[in-house]
């Protein structure tokens, strides 16, 4: 099948990365089961970080990122999608070294797909995106073990995708929430018109003391930092409660001890939407899809064509991004 199509393109020349939008032909993707024609896409860090070069996202270069699309099926030659079908697929290797999202169409492994939930739209389900499917994952593993009567929770780097959609899930579920941010100044209003209890700087969370243990202070962490913000969410978490990690803008290391495991029986639940089971994947996106589908997403979503992707690419590498970003293929 020849025919051609537009991609953002990421080139490597001399050392340098480049960005355009060129026209590519369906021969030249990857091989797979299913070629689904892309309606919408969304922007996440994994994706700003592969369209600026980083190795440890992509290895090869020339190559398109987006590591979410949703869009209607064109051709299949497995039985259980047919032509027609619309579609999601967030995760596996898309957009890290297989051919992504921010292009008109894909070519995958049909165990990479999941049909479009009956709920939700094909846009609606990029307004989720990797983001809101780690969201819902973390929340999921969250009220296993910490019920909305034992305190406030807490959910760090407030105004990222993914903390946004927890936050408004955990406000949709009755719980307490508390949210840090390092914008507190311009977004602390924001914040709170999302239901929250209270919002506070990221210091207030970034415990530098070296104590093994801190006053308890939350019934339960969502943390999408990493880093020494993971650490102090651990030692400040009360007893038999719960912190989950997902995120690593603040560093790859933390330092624990054993005693909030031992002493207060913190649970950790580490959160992967990479290589998510298919089973617990279509659970989560029933969830997002019926009894925790937040009506009122839209409103912290921006829309972009493919050729303004760019823009916003260096919005999030500055650390200017707010919210979630959905690219529109169709614009």
């Amino acid at each position: 099948m020849s025919k051609n199509f537009k991609s953002l393109y990421i080139t490597e020349e001399e050392g340098s990365f480049k960005r355009n939008i060129i026209e590519r032909d369906i021969d030249a993707l990857p091989e797979g089961d299913v070629l689904i024609k892309v309606r919408y896409s969304s922007l996440n860090y994994k994706d700003a970080l592969s369209a600026n070069g980083n190795k440890g996202v992509t290895r090869k270069y020339p190559h398109t990122p987006g590591i979410d699309a949703s869009g209607v099926v064109e051709f299949s030659s497995c039985d259980d999608f047919k032509v027609g079908d619309e579609v999601l697929v967030t995760g596996y290797d898309l957009g890290m070294n297989t051919s992504g999202g921010f292009s008109e169409y894909i070519r995958v492994p049909s165990n990479w797909v999941v049909k479009l939930p009956n709920n939700l739209s094909l846009k609606e389900a990029m307004d989720y995106g990797t983001a809101g499917f780690t969201a819902a994952l973390s929340v999921y593993k969250f009220v296993n073990t910490v019920d909305k009567d034992m305190g406030y929770v807490l959910v760090t780097g407030g105004t990222g995708g993914v903390a946004v959609i927890a936050t408004k899930i955990l406000v949709k579920l009755g719980y307490s929430v508390v949210v840090s941010t390092g914008k507190l100044e311009e977004q602390k209003e924001t914040l709170l018109k999302l239901g929250v209890k209270d919002v506070i700087h990221r210091s207030e969370v970034d415990d530098n003391s070296g104590r093994p243990l801190l006053r308890p202070r939350w019934a339960g962490v969502i943390d999408t930092v990493g880093g020494n913000t993971l650490s102090t969410a651990i030692k400040t978490t009360n007893y038999c409660g719960a912190v989950t990690t997902c995120g690593n803008a603040g560093g790859i290391d933390f330092t624990s001890s054993v005693y909030p495991f031992i002493l207060k029986g913190v649970t950790l639940y580490g959160i992967d939407s990479v290589e998510c089971p298919m089973n617990l994947r279509l659970k989560i996106w029933d969830l997002l899809s019926n009894e925790w589908k937040l009506e009122d997403l839209d409103d912290m979503v921006s829309v972009v064509s493919l050729n303004e992707l760019s823009k916003s690419i260096d919005s999030i590498i500055e650390g200017k991004h707010v919210g979630r970003t959905v690219v529109d293929l169709g614009l």
